[in-house]
């Protein structure tokens, strides 16, 4: 238990530091968690593509999530970059059954198709995001920049609500997390196959868990779950660890998803 006597933001970085090493292990981590897909696959192409769909899905129960991206890469017969690079309309075809919670076969479709268009014509995932950070050097301007490339397709509005619009205050939870996967490295989780984007750059992939116990730390005020909490939350871990901030990911999420913290060890 940490005392509240200490500083308390000695005290937090301290309980942060800890969780990190508790949690941030493969062992711990990859069973349950949908970064399990990506890590199917050794080609950077296959990895970027199944980590990117995998994070586009990692809503509700985690198992249910991994059962359906695992349906998912199946479906592109275990190889995601082959299927982008060379599907043909009737390839499509076979998706026409797949659904998970709201997104359903012509979201996936579309998802697959704007892949297809970023590797195709836009030198692909990793040539979009480095391109705009070395363009803005502000997440928030890739995650536009992002969104822009792969919104060019034509879209319907239903499937535009699967696609984190920051501009509209999403908090870009599934991309936030797919660019730790891509650019943290950390020799047990993260990837790390992009070198050209800092770690120090990236956002926390806020959602539910780790709002609650930000909040309860103290680390978080505003309310909702939105861009302005993820600002307020990236601020504050950036004070704790300049350099990495968001290895705390695995520290709030975990206190949040596997522990239950009482209020009165820490009285800020």
């Amino acid at each position: 238990m940490i005392s509240i006597t200490q500083n308390p933001c000695e005290s937090i970085k301290q309980l942060l530091d800890e969780k990190y090493l508790e949690y941030c292990k493969s062992e711990f981590f990859i069973d349950t968690d949908p970064i399990q897909i990506p890590k199917c696959f050794e080609e950077k192409e296959d990895i970027e593509i199944a980590g990117f769909l995998a994070a586009s899905l990692a809503w509700g129960q985690r198992p249910t999530i991994i059962k359906k991206c695992k349906e998912l890469m199946q479906l592109m017969e275990y190889a995601p970059y082959d299927f982008v690079m060379n599907a043909e309309e009737e390839d499509y075809h076979r998706f026409y059954n797949f659904k998970h919670r709201t997104f359903n076969h012509y979201d996936c479709i579309y998802f697959l198709k704007s892949l297809a268009n970023i590797y195709r014509n836009h030198g692909g995932l990793e040539s979009v995001f480095t391109q705009a950070y070395q363009k803005y050097h502000d997440m928030f301007e890739v995650l536009k920049e992002w969104h822009t490339v792969f919104t060019s397709l034509p879209a319907a509005p239903r499937v535009l609500r699967h696609i984190a619009n920051v501009e509209k205050g999403s908090a870009a939870k599934r991309v936030n997390m797919f660019l730790r996967w891509m650019v943290r490295q950390d020799g047990k989780v993260d990837f790390g196959l992009w070198k050209n984007i800092p770690p120090s750059a990236l956002l926390i992939p806020l959602d539910l868990h780790t709002g609650n116990i930000s909040r309860q730390l103290g680390l978080l005020t505003r309310n909702q779950n939105d861009r302005k909490a993820v600002e307020e939350l990236t601020a504050r871990l950036r004070e704790l660890d300049p350099v990495d901030p968001i290895r705390y990911d695995f520290s709030l999420f975990g206190l949040g998803a596997f522990e239950r913290l009482k209020n009165e060890d820490f009285n800020l």
